[in-house]
């Protein structure tokens, strides 16, 4: 499949069509486009209202926002919906234009039936481009299905600290991999046509989560995987934050959306705004006396679109009375807003809406990705020989709150997250369904192995506690612990220590679940949560080997005992097949080759982990960025490397041999990373330059060729980008500590100053 490489985002043919267009219309019509609202809002009873539509979008609508997550509808019902709506706009608007009914799409489709992927944090531990792509493809026929045609995914942001709790939703700390993985999941996404893909947005520019001030970090690293975006995979659409930068607001920063993005990057695509962004620059960030200001503050600063609700930029003809906006100004907007959907193929004249007959969002085709993508994102963090679980064992202790639900499979913002969390409504877990852990053992198991559950404690109580919702408020958390906690049995420790000290391995299942971990979600610390820590040493105290596997959407912290666990895996939130695939894992059919997207920590520090930073105190760190396990070995050989070259070259190789010496079939992510020599230097000490996963049979050798840029050695420096001649080594590792090959290269000439910035994101690389 062909990517959308950078096109212009308005082009000639394009500006004509919208130009005609707009001087039919009003300044109510205009703001209408360049605003978002919610289907509720034209809804009664479940059903859409022809009355609230004339009454609250009269004169059309820009979005629909997260239009599928909130509703309980079939596939069909949801299509029929978008139709009805559009109907209305087309035949009783002046200006017939369509909506955009856009969606969260980091885990599939948000809407019901769905089929719901693996957490984007546990995808990043894949390092597999190609099944994003291949993930969001598919998400993206799924949504054009329904009608939708724009996604509020993927979401770009870098994550050195398992203490935010929008970590999940990251490809993990490092630039590059977020990068290639951003730019898979875009293409994947758009495809190669605007008129049949979906539109991806990147978000959330830039720096969001972490302190962005520092000049050089924010351009070569937090910047990195949107310029990717937009230069390589022809991204048109992006999202600020929510967050301040050098003071200011990012959704009414001029510095950061017009300098940085529009005028260094060159993007010239979409600026769409986060939920209640423009009018939390009046109402949080104090920074405009009213909502009016607010929307002229973004709207001057380059946001096109207010989401979620129209507040602020309805208020905008009070503004250009005050001063403070032109309606030039408006004007620009709402054509990138109008340009989009011509795009989208929205301004047709033959409309075609959604898929006609039956419609399946969760076919075998999808729920095999998820399987294989989850497959892949489960790390092996230690393995004492017990895995793969050996035919001798025939009685398993299935332990801890998340060995029998479906809770701990959903990362935030798939659509159960969404439902159940904003929406306070109970999901299906059989549409899709979803697969416990206990459910995948029962099906990857031999018919002779007895598997004994039983919870032995919940996530957030402390030990032998009665859970009580009685208790429990009225708030959003309340309501998602109650609808976590239905139905289950109450924990009994006792009879989990019994059935561990008779079992022959116990399989503790621990970690977080949906209200544990998620935007709105804050935890205290990095533990295991309630006292599952204390529940973990009371099943090692058994003297029986303990297989801790991990679920959540962070990385908790396993210190107190991690010498003491006979094996470790980090399953994450891993989706609908999720059971199956940590089954497969732990039985051998499958041989784990995830390694982590992001550092391990050791302790509850708040302090930010870097791997570029080098781990001075490796006190900090429990496992290191690039590091996991496998059941097979591999063998790096045969380093080749040219010890000079121009700066000016446009690529050398790096080539090395891999060779599987074990006793399984596997695959192993190779990585290669640069340092500087110059001991002045001003870069990173250790930066990810590219990787391949390279799949090997029992005793197969291939060569890998990383085909690299002098370009990729890019620094910002003095306000310029600039590649420095000299020295650098080049190493290739089975982690960022972990380096088997290493060579030194000297670039030769006069430092190169890219006078247009970065062009060159990635090696191109090639096995045999």
């Amino acid at each position: 499949m062909q990517s959308q490489e950078n096109k212009p985002f308005i082009t000639d043919a394009l500006s004509t069509k919208v130009d005609a267009l707009m001087a039919t219309m009003s300044m109510d019509e205009k703001l209408a486009q360049i605003t978002g609202t919610r289907l509720r809002e034209i809804m009664v009873d479940g059903k859409i209202s022809i009355e609230k539509c004339r009454e609250h979008i009269p004169h059309g609508i820009g979005h629909f926002c997260q239009f599928s997550s909130g509703l309980t509808l079939s596939p069909e019902e949801l299509r029929d919906l978008v139709r009805e709506v559009q109907h209305y706009l087309i035949t009783e608007t002046k200006t017939k234009i369509p909506a955009i009914f856009h969606e969260e799409a980091i885990t599939g489709f948000a809407t019901q039936g769905a089929t719901t992927f693996p957490q984007q944090i546990g995808v990043g531990c894949s390092w597999n481009p190609e099944i994003v792509k291949n993930n969001a493809n598919s998400t993206a026929r799924s949504m054009r299905a329904a009608g939708a045609t724009f996604a509020l995914s993927p979401m770009l942001d870098l994550s050195r600290t398992a203490h935010w709790n929008r970590l999940e939703e990251s490809y993990g700390e490092d630039a590059y991999l977020t990068s290639r993985m951003g730019v898979a999941f875009i293409r994947g996404l758009q495809g190669d046509n605007f008129k049949t893909g979906v539109a991806a947005t990147a978000k959330h520019f830039a720096g969001y989560g972490t302190a962005n001030n520092d000049p050089k970090e924010l351009y070569e690293e937090y910047l990195m995987p949107h310029e990717a975006a937009f230069k390589i995979a022809g991204a048109k659409s992006v999202m600020p934050s929510y967050g301040k930068y050098k003071a200011l607001a990012v959704t009414a920063n001029p510095i950061m959306l017009n300098q940085m993005l529009r005028k260094e990057i060159g993007f010239d695509g979409l600026v769409v705004s986060d939920y209640g962004a423009v009018n939390l620059i009046y109402k949080g960030h104090k920074q405009a006396k009213d909502p009016a200001m607010a929307g002229a503050m973004a709207i001057n600063a380059g946001v096109d679109i207010e989401l979620s609700k129209p507040i602020a930029f309805p208020l905008l003809p009070k503004a250009i009375k005050e001063g403070l906006v032109t309606e030039e100004t408006i004007n620009e907007a709402v054509k990138r807003s109008l340009v989009m959907k011509a795009k989208l193929g929205l301004l047709d004249e033959n409309l075609v809406i959604g898929k006609d007959g039956p419609l399946d969002f969760d076919s075998p085709a999808n729920r095999k990705l998820a399987y294989e993508t989850a497959s892949q994102s489960i790390v092996l963090l230690k393995n004492n020989g017990i895995l793969p679980l050996k035919k001798e064992v025939k009685k398993i202790a299935l332990v801890g709150p998340n060995g029998a639900t479906v809770h701990c499979l959903l990362g935030d913002y798939t659509y159960q997250s969404m439902i159940s969390f904003w929406h306070s409504t109970e999901f299906d877990p059989e549409n899709p369904k979803l697969i416990t852990l206990k459910q995948g053992l029962e099906n990857k198991l031999a018919k002779d192995v007895k598997v004994t559950v039983e919870r032995g404690c919940d996530w957030s109580a402390p030990l032998e506690s009665k859970i009580d919702a009685s208790g429990l408020g009225d708030d959003r958390l309340s309501k998602l612990k109650l609808l976590t906690i239905k139905g289950l049995p109450q924990p009994d420790l006792q009879n989990a220590l019994k059935i561990s000290k008779e079992s022959d391995v116990i399989i503790a299942a621990v970690g977080e679940n949906l209200y544990l971990c998620g935007e709105g979600r804050e935890r205290k610390g990095i533990r295991l949560p309630g006292e599952q820590e204390a529940f973990v040493e009371k099943l090692i105290a058994t003297g029986k080997p303990v297989i801790l596997v991990m679920f959540g959407g962070r990385q908790q912290l396993v210190s107190k005992f991690e010498d003491k666990c006979a094996a470790i895996v980090q399953a994450w939130f891993p989706g609908e097949e999720g059971g199956n695939a940590i089954a497969d894992v732990l039985v051998g059919n499958v041989n784990p080759s995830a390694k982590l997207c992001v550092t391990y920590p050791k302790t509850e520090s708040r302090a930010e982990i870097n791997y570029k930073n080098g781990y001075a105190d490796d006190d900090l760190v429990q496992y290191p960025f690039g590091f996991g396990l496998s059941y097979t070995n591999y063998q790096y050989s045969n380093f080749k490397l040219k010890s000079k070259v121009n700066i000016d070259t446009e690529r050398f190789t790096v080539s090395l041999k891999v060779k599987n010496t074990g006793e399984m079939d596997g695959t192993e992510i190779v990585q290669l990373y640069m340092s500087p020599i110059d001991k002045a230097s001003t870069q990173k000490p250790i930066q990810l330059k590219g990787f391949e996963r390279v799949e090997l049979k029992v005793g197969e050798e291939k060569i890998l060729n990383f085909n690299v840029s002098p370009e990729q050695f890019v620094q910002y420096k003095n306000n310029k980008w600039i590649v420095e001649s000299g020295k650098y080594q080049l190493k290739v590792g089975a982690s960022s500590t972990d380096i088997r090959l290493k060579g030194l290269i000297e670039l030769k000439g006069k430092n190169v100053i890219l006078e247009n910035g970065r062009n060159v994101f990635f090696t191109m690389n090639k096995t045999k």
